[in-house]
């Protein structure tokens, strides 16, 4: 085998990397979703993005360690860091708190239908008492679930909508859904 194709079956593409990247950044500090990277590669090719979505599980199990790790160690900082990010509060922590509590992990199931932050069920498992490997363990279908579904249907709406329109159109259209989505969720997030 040649060394270029050696290399490229071993080092992701650059948009895996990202996907890495940003799955890793999501579960820690940033505030937008890798589902952004992940519809938007499904526009073209549905199986890049599912492929992409290992990728960006990937770097969201890692998040979910050091976020874990680090409500382990000092959860009152962890917790104050999480919660002056846009769209989280004190009282989502108490939520997720509450919600673990109930639930256990499973409540890692929840939080994306009700937008509430993975890092935060990072951070209160940790303090709960609930172990690395079990967490992580959970967290793996419970991200790539959500992960899959939103490049799935991407993926599916793309596919229809390339029939009358061109893929700059159907990008165009993805732009303005997640923008507005977006401008809706900090909205309606802030009030929580």
């Amino acid at each position: 085998m040649e060394r270029r194709e050696l290399f490229k079956r071993i080092v992701p593409s650059w948009t895996n990397a990202l996907a890495s990247f940003w799955g890793l950044a999501e579960a820690t500090i940033f505030f937008i979703v890798p589902d952004v990277q992940l519809s938007w590669l499904a526009l073209r090719s549905p199986k890049r993005g599912l492929v992409a979505c290992l990728f960006a599980l990937l770097g969201a199990l890692i998040g979910g360690s050091v976020m874990w790790m680090w409500g382990r160690s000092d959860p009152d900082v962890a917790r104050a860091v999480v919660e002056s990010l846009p769209a989280t509060s004190s009282v989502m922590t108490a939520g997720v708190r509450q919600q673990l509590t109930d639930s256990g992990l499973a409540a890692l199931f929840l939080g994306p239908l009700g937008g509430i932050p993975y890092k935060i069920y990072a951070v209160e498992a940790a303090h709960l008492g609930y172990g690395l490997a079990i967490f992580l363990l959970v967290s793996l279908p419970a991200r790539l679930t959500r992960f899959v579904l939103v490049t799935s249907i991407a993926g599916a709406v793309s596919w229809t909508l390339r029939r009358r329109l061109s893929l700059r159109a159907v990008q165009s259209i993805h732009v303005a859904f997640w923008t507005v989505f977006y401008a809706w969720f900090f909205t309606v997030m802030a009030d929580s």
